[in-house]
Parts: C-alpha cells; structure tokens; sequence
C-alpha cells in the first residue's frame, strides 16, 4: 500500500460483516452491523509533543484492534475498504 498517513493517525481494514446470526439466520445487507474491528495495515510517524519531542504510537502493523462505530473516515483504495483514524479512537489491541 502507497498511502502513508500523517501524525498519530492509522489505517485499518476492516473485518467482514457478520454473514449469519448465531442461530443461522442469514442476514441481508441492509440489516449487517457496521464491524468494530480490524487489522492495522499502515501507521504513521508519530506526533510531536507542545514541547517539540516525538512521541511514538502504541499501535504497529499487523496488529488487531477494537475501535468505536462511527471512528474514522471509510476510503477506498485499489479496490479495498479502509478506515483512517486517529490512534486516540482505538479502544483496544487484541
């Protein structure tokens, strides 16, 4: 991937929306719940602190994260579905 995103902000791929309810049901597209996790493929640098210093996100690439279920902005890149996010919106790396 060519895109490299700027600050303390990251690039996820979301996972795939649920198919079937736990009991079999299939769902239609209309009723899929948005998913609210994914894979980091793509980090940034980092952001600078008031006092000029670097500080380094706690997330990398290839980690698996929660985040919340409006974070981000959804783009679309060769073909794929991914969502830019500050690190601040990731819940948790699981």
């Amino acid at each position: 991937m060519k895109l490299k995103p700027l600050e303390d902000r990251v690039v996820v791929q979301s996972a795939e929306a649920e198919e079937k309810t736990a009991g079999g049901i299939i769902l239609p597209d209309t009723a899929k719940e948005k998913p609210q996790q994914g894979k980091i493929v793509a980090v940034g640098p980092g952001k600078t602190s008031d006092a000029g210093a670097k500080i380094d996100l706690q997330v990398k690439v290839g980690d698996s994260v929660l985040y919340g279920k409006y974070s981000g902005t959804e783009i679309t890149i060769d073909g794929g579905t991914f969502l830019i996010m500050r690190e601040s919106d990731i819940f948790a790396i699981l």
